[in-house]
């Protein structure tokens, strides 16, 4: 069973009210993959993050996708049960996705039962396109140079994080546009998805400006 958790923010990842776990989340074995930080301005949330999940008692291990290969990523995911893919710059992402192998490696490790949480950047690449990365402040992160905004087509459908009423405005003539159908995420929302189930997620106690993600 393919089991997903997309979200806004990294915040609902360790907060939000959420099914897809068979027991606590401090009971899991997490891999933190913490690449998409490395080309932002300010990494303040990467901080609070780790913070929160040792203020929480999870055990996880960090990981960097830059420079590993497809066989140092399954040894590293060998024993994890869960992965936490933290947001930032959705192009950098990308590219160390791609180079890295990845792709086929999370295919692989959904297959035997591993869970796939993203925020933000972490969300856009689980889609057929992170093309949404584009919509709002489109010069807001360095491209890295990519112009190909295929991603990992883990969903049929694409995401905005971090929506607003003004962003939605900003957004809706760029989805009516788009060739996939779109999602829109607060900062307190998320979505679970079970295989081709998806449901829409709200925790109003996720407090979306005091955590990282």
């Amino acid at each position: 069973m393919k089991r997903l958790l997309l979200s806004s923010r990294g915040s609902y990842i360790t907060d939000g009210a959420c099914g897809l776990f068979d027991r606590p989340r401090n009971e899991l074995r997490w891999a933190y993959v913490m690449t998409a930080s490395k080309s932002v301005p300010d990494r303040t949330y990467i901080e609070l993050h780790q913070k929160r999940m040792d203020d929480l008692g999870w055990n996880y291990d960090v990981l960097d996708l830059d420079g590993k290969t497809p066989d140092q990523l399954r040894a590293i995911l060998s024993d994890k049960d869960a992965i936490n893919m933290e947001g930032g710059n959705a192009f950098y992402l990308i590219r160390s996705i791609r180079q890295s192998g990845f792709t086929q490696v999370l295919h692989e490790f959904l297959q035997r039962g591993g869970i796939y949480c993203g925020a933000s950047a972490g969300s856009y690449v689980a889609c057929p396109t992170m093309e949404t990365a584009t919509w709002k402040i489109p010069q807001r992160f360095d491209r890295h140079g990519v112009t190909d905004f295929t991603a990992m087509n883990l969903v049929p459908f694409l995401i905005v994080a971090h929506v607003t009423p003004e962003i939605e405005e900003m957004v809706r003539p760029k989805m009516e546009q788009a060739k996939y159908p779109v999602k829109l995420l607060s900062d307190r929302q998320a979505l679970q998805v079970r295989d081709d189930e998806v449901e829409l997620l709200k925790d109003t106690n996720v407090l979306p400006k005091e955590l990282g993600g």
